[in-house]
């Protein structure tokens, strides 16, 4: 199964093109793929479409790691409580976790910040024929950094004064050139922003007070940054408008809905894994006559004939 083409550019933030945050929604796609919502079916329909793309992702895992010449890179962003624990962990759990690592970007240590803000992100990039999974990313130095500018001193830059245009425009194209390197070397990245609306987080922040087995999930600093909700979508607006690239385009997915939230997040990494054409390795002649004889050396063993041995 793969989610339909029309479904897959409207939730792409087209190259060359502004992202439009303030015009896309957060709840459904304009594109009629499960139902209304507000009716039972398109839960269920959501739920059977990520079933399915949950079995297409298992399989192609097993292509990706046979093949072994393109790694993948989901890069996942949003601000809290958008799903982004709930989406790795419903859409991922068909994948071999041997062939698969999850990555948390949280405030940079000391050592990080001696180095470029992509320093720690290059370091975990999987090899190829592995997914990788970066919960938060080293986007976070053109969105965090944007929001509360008094961070970029603790980055100890050349020449550091109060952060300017200028350096969130040179980030950028630093951001495009490493992504359009790792491409040109067989990472694969697929870029989604989880796009959720304020009073959505209102609601699950609410949910979280409410329930004591959730309050682990809560910290007075989610509140903080609540304060910021606008300044943080004006800072996602210009990154995504900036660096969604032909190589590398961003995905913005309406995110107020989980069940639908995971069905297309599902249905996108399906898709372009798909578009890579992996094709399990082709055995040469002296392969194939390697296997012959470990067959005829098998059933040449004592045994029953036809009667797998337990």
């Amino acid at each position: 199964m793969r989610l339909e083409r029309h479904v897959v550019d409207e939730l792409m933030v087209q190259p060359g093109h502004p992202a439009r945050l303030s015009a896309r929604s957060t709840a459904e796609t304009r594109a009629d793929w499960i139902g209304p919502l507000g009716h039972a079916r398109a839960k269920e329909v959501a739920e059977r479409d990520l079933a399915s793309f949950r079995g297409e992702l298992e399989r192609a895992q097993e292509l990706l790691y046979a093949d072994r010449s393109w790694a993948v890179l989901l890069v996942l962003q949003a601000l809290d409580a958008a799903g982004k624990d709930g989406t790795i962990k419903h859409v991922m759990s068909g994948v071999n976790p041997q062939g698969c690592e999850v990555v948390a970007f949280k405030q940079p240590s000391a050592t990080e910040l001696g180095h470029d803000f992509l320093w720690r992100a290059a370091r975990a990039l999987p090899e190829r024929g592995r997914i990788g999974i970066f919960n938060r990313s080293y986007y976070e130095d053109v969105l965090v950094t944007r929001v509360h500018p008094d961070l970029v001193a603790a980055q100890h830059l050349p020449g550091a004064g109060a952060p300017d245009e200028r350096l969130w425009q040179q980030r950028y194209e630093d951001i495009n050139a490493f992504e359009r390197h790792l491409v040109r070397n067989g990472t694969r990245i697929v870029k989604l922003f989880l796009h959720l609306s304020k009073e959505v987080q209102r609601h699950r922040f609410l949910e979280r007070l409410d329930d004591p087995a959730k309050h682990w999930k809560f910290s007075p600093a989610d509140l903080a940054e609540r304060a910021h909700f606008d300044a943080y979508q004006a800072a996602y607006e210009e990154a995504l408008t900036a660096t969604s690239t032909p190589w590398a385009p961003w995905y913005v997915v309406p995110a107020d809905h989980k069940f639908a939230l995971r069905a297309l997040v599902g249905g996108l990494v399906v898709d372009v894994i798909d578009g890579l054409d992996l094709a399990a390795p082709t055995l040469s002649g002296d392969e194939e006559r390697a296997l012959a004889d470990a067959r005829r050396v098998l059933e040449a063993e004592p045994g029953t004939p036809g009667r797998a041995q337990r």
